[in-house]
């Protein structure tokens, strides 16, 4: 009994799930932790695109400064309703992504959204470094999966949670939406660093870089 006490307490703790969402994964995976947390991360994700097509006409502006205050983060996120916005779980999801931005620098919100010119930059080193090895599908095959991983590292949903990186900022996203039972979206950023020569400023707005310039 205590050993199930145990467990439960600690997917409650990493997942935030409800009693008996653990419980009925405990119980689906034979008792098994990792098979239940498994289990409780899909069902996050399946919460979150059922939510996906609902309006988030309400928005919780954060504003985040760091390294002494040299670099300056503010991100928008949006939600459904002003009582989710004025929960705790999602002030702090909006505290966590404008921490994130400031450490990682993120190009896009989601992968699918890495502007063009960004790819065919990575492309392009991709390729000049490629050993040619007489096989053209190998190459590009190579070339293809060097664009894609920069696509995910760059993209701020795909990235690792900058204090947490067995999470990535999408799986906090999910966990929140599970929470409040509402859709959240995070709609832009932008982040400003100011260097001893000048400026750096990148605006991301509807999941498009705006701005991405040296002042």
């Amino acid at each position: 009994m205590t050993d199930a006490i145990e467990k439960v307490k600690l997917l409650r703790e990493e997942t935030s799930a409800g009693v008996t969402d653990v419980r009925q994964a405990l119980e689906r995976s034979g008792g098994d932790v990792e098979g239940a947390r498994r289990l409780l991360g899909d069902q996050e994700r399946v919460v979150a695109a059922e939510k996906g097509d609902r309006e988030t006409s309400k928005g919780l502006i954060e504003a985040y400064a760091h390294f002494n205050g040299r670099i300056g983060v503010l991100v928008e996120v949006d939600c459904e309703t002003d009582f989710a916005l004025r929960t705790p779980e999602v002030k702090e999801l909006a505290r966590s992504i404008a921490l994130h931005v400031a450490s990682e620098d993120p190009l896009a919100i989601a992968p699918e959204d890495v502007p063009p010119e960004a790819l065919e930059e990575q492309r392009a080193i991709a390729e000049g470094g490629a050993v040619e090895s007489g096989a053209e599908d190998v190459a590009e095959e190579a070339i293809r999966a060097h664009v894609e991983r920069f696509a995910a590292e760059r993209s701020l949903l795909t990235q690792p949670f900058v204090k947490d990186s067995s999470k990535t900022i999408g799986d906090l996203l999910r966990e929140t939406i599970s929470k409040v039972d509402e859709n959240i979206v995070v709609r832009r950023f932008v982040r400003y660093e100011a260097t001893g020569s000048g400026s750096f400023c990148t605006i991301v707005d509807g999941r498009t870089l705006i701005v991405r310039d040296r002042g």
